[in-house]
């Protein structure tokens, strides 16, 4: 099927690694120019958007801290300089920590919620103002299960991302006018690079036992992979979807049903 995104402009945030990367080369792999975002993975984000080269399309790799608003609209005004004006939005990037609430400080918690919470309404401002100027653009935002079903361990990390459940469905409804939609997809665990961190394992991923345990929460009886969500979110990215706003979809391997 023909998504329809050949020659679109995408800008996607966190994308120097892990699924961000993976997502951005998807949208490369259907002939979309891609903004490749990064805070502190610049080797990651320069490998991708050469890969993404090579595949024919225009490619670019942008550091930027989403907490400052001078880097942010530096990384905007950087991105349409090198592609043209950006018509997708995937909002990736975001700040996790697996910790027991009672065990954690406020220091602890800053750092999520300013790049998950701050970071993310900062390029969406200064992204979606333009969109509305153009009158046309999709916004795509990736959270975790845990901030639409809660989990122990993630407290702080799903309080912030359940602000992104406000964010899409607010979105939607006020810059419809200007033919701007916004979704996101909200996912569950998935194998990235980086996937030891979110699963609380040590460097190999997890012990036996603990991914037992895992597993046993998922009625597919597997984690997911970069190649089980991009599907998702290029559709809700892509004009096949322009009658789609406000929607949260899980993929999550039925980890979590409404």
């Amino acid at each position: 099927m023909d998504l329809r995104l050949a020659g679109e402009n995408v800008l996607v945030t966190g994308a120097g690694q892990g699924l961000g990367r993976a997502l951005g080369l998807s949208f490369a792999a259907e002939g979309a120019n891609v903004a490749f975002h990064y805070h502190s993975s610049a080797k990651g984000a320069a490998e991708a958007a050469a890969e993404a080269a090579e595949l024919g399309v225009k490619s670019i790799a942008l550091g930027g801290d989403l907490r400052s608003a001078d880097e942010v609209a530096a990384l905007v005004e950087q991105t349409e300089s090198a592609l043209g004006p950006i018509g997708v939005l995937v909002n990736n990037a975001a700040a996790t920590k697996v910790q027991r609430f009672l065990d954690s400080t406020p220091e602890d918690w800053a750092p999520q919620i300013d790049v998950t919470v701050t970071g993310t309404l900062q390029i969406t401002h200064a992204v979606a103002r333009r969109m509305a100027e153009r009158r046309a653009g999709a916004i795509v935002n990736l959270m975790g299960d845990s901030g639409r079903v809660g989990e122990s361990g993630l407290l702080v990390t799903a309080t912030a991302r359940s602000t992104t459940v406000g964010l899409t469905r607010s979105l939607a409804k006020e810059l419809a006018r200007f033919g701007v939609r916004s979704n996101a997809v909200s996912l569950a665990l998935v194998r990235t690079d980086n996937f030891a961190e979110h699963a609380g394992g040590d460097s190999a991923g997890a012990d036996d036992e603990r991914m037992s345990k895992i597993l046993a929460q998922y009625p597919l009886r597997r984690l997911g992979v970069p190649d089980d969500i991009a599907p998702m979110v290029l559709l809700l990215a892509s004009p096949l979807s322009s009658w789609t706003t406000g929607q949260v979809v899980s993929v999550n391997g039925g980890y979590a049903m409404p």
